[in-house]
């Protein structure tokens, strides 16, 4: 039954994401914004709400138990930009390797996508060196955190300030399909798509949530600590949202979208929660702990330098995939 319930919400989360991405492209469309703004933020924050409640639950709301809570809240926390910056990047190649080939190129915009990868490693490199810092340097620890909080807001003005330019360089956000609501007869307005925008983001949400739900009934099944569980189970749940959405706008060749959608939330994800744990858990280097950082900057430093270089291939991004591959073998042997 608790597969069948998998099942399931999976499907939630598959129409959930083409009605949010139908939504997503008619907002910046009537907004007239860059397709790196709807991808970088709008999208990357809009599906990265299921991952972002299980660390804050975990640690606000949690268990009876918390060392339990802890473990989980650090676990979610550092296992969304791992599998982001992996998994859900390798998942792209395979998304279009019949009609690109293994040797074909994507095309994301280039300044946009330096700009996010930059921002994660500098803001991942602080939630790296916090690991080494002491509990009781606690001034050190809440610098470093409200730091990385500040990356963030700073990137999000740097990507507004892009915007307008790149509208006019011909990267302005196209919707390439009608709005589903309006195919029911109602007007393409701006309220209309909030309402279509609301009722997507509610789908993922509800169906990530069921998934979560669903896979921490299964995991004891398969005797698995709860570190282990939400560095690399949970993430794969919540995470569903940002790889549906960006093998969705790959698959129509809108690669800016694709990439933006998951660096984007990478930033996202590799500022504002890491802060969080800095000053909320014990934020130790364990073995899969540190393992899962190193892996994280090793896969956003080797994107950064194929993307650096002009030429991002098909093949760059398996690369991610074997240091997802890495990963695990470290964590489970």
């Amino acid at each position: 039954m608790i597969f069948l319930t998998l099942l399931f919400m999976l499907v939630v989360i598959l129409v959930a994401a083409e009605v949010f991405t139908n939504a997503l492209e008619h907002l910046g469309e009537k907004l007239k914004i860059s397709e790196g703004v709807t991808g970088s933020l709008f999208a990357a924050v809009g599906t990265a709400l299921p991952e972002t409640l299980v660390p804050l639950l975990a640690l606000l709301a949690g268990t009876q138990n918390v060392q339990v809570n802890e473990e989980i809240g650090v676990g979610a926390i550092l296992g969304a930009p791992l599998m982001l910056s992996t998994l859900s990047m390798s998942l792209l190649a395979f998304a279009v390797l019949a009609k690109r080939g293994v040797h074909g190129e994507f095309r994301p915009e280039k300044t946009g996508l330096l700009r996010d990868l930059n921002f994660f490693l500098a803001a991942f490199a602080f939630a790296a060196l916090a690991l080494f810092i002491p509990h009781t340097m606690t001034a050190v620890r809440a610098t470093l955190g409200f730091s990385m909080v500040l990356i963030y807001f700073i990137y999000i003005m740097l990507t507004l300030r892009a915007s307008k330019a790149l509208v006019q360089d011909g990267h302005a956000t196209e919707a390439g399909e009608p709005m589903f609501l309006c195919r029911a007869g109602l007007p393409n307005n701006m309220a209309v798509i909030l309402i279509q925008l609301v009722l997507g983001l509610g789908l993922l949400v509800a169906g990530a949530k069921g998934f979560i739900h669903g896979v921490e009934t299964a995991a004891p099944l398969l005797g698995i600590t709860a570190l282990l569980l939400s560095l690399l189970i949970i993430p794969i749940a919540t995470e569903l949202p940002e790889k549906v959405n960006s093998i969705l706008w790959i698959r129509k060749h809108k690669d800016t979208l694709a990439f933006g959608n998951i660096t984007g939330a990478m930033v996202f994800q590799g500022t504002l929660l890491p802060a969080i744990g800095i000053m909320l858990t014990p934020w130790e280097p364990r073995r899969e702990v540190l393992a899962g950082v190193i892996i994280t900057l090793v896969a956003a430093a080797w994107l950064r330098w194929m993307a650096g270089r002009g030429h991002l291939k098909v093949w760059h991004v398996w690369v991610n995939g074997a240091l997802y591959l890495t990963y695990l073998v470290i964590a489970l042997v």
